[in-house]
């Protein structure tokens, strides 16, 4: 049974999510992440395979598809 670990709320939808993730200090968005989202605030949780899956992309197992310019602002 699914319990959200943020809210609590127990009602969740399979959805395909994407992600940043920082890497030694750098953003990294992986697309198309199948996910566990909580109905009431959104959360996304990964299985341990997919997790395990994405630490091995991004710590360059896979070559990425493409990359992209990232404008950075400082809410300061």
């Amino acid at each position: 049974m699914f319990r959200c670990q943020v809210c609590g709320a127990i009602e969740a939808r399979s959805e395909v999510v994407s992600e940043v993730f920082l890497v030694d200090g750098l953003p990294v968005l992986v697309e198309d992440i199948p996910a566990v989202v909580c109905a009431r605030c959104g959360d996304a949780t990964f299985s341990r395979v997919t997790t395990e899956r994405i630490r091995r992309m991004v710590h360059g197992q896979t070559p990425p598809v493409r990359s992209v310019r990232a404008d950075v602002f400082a809410y300061a």
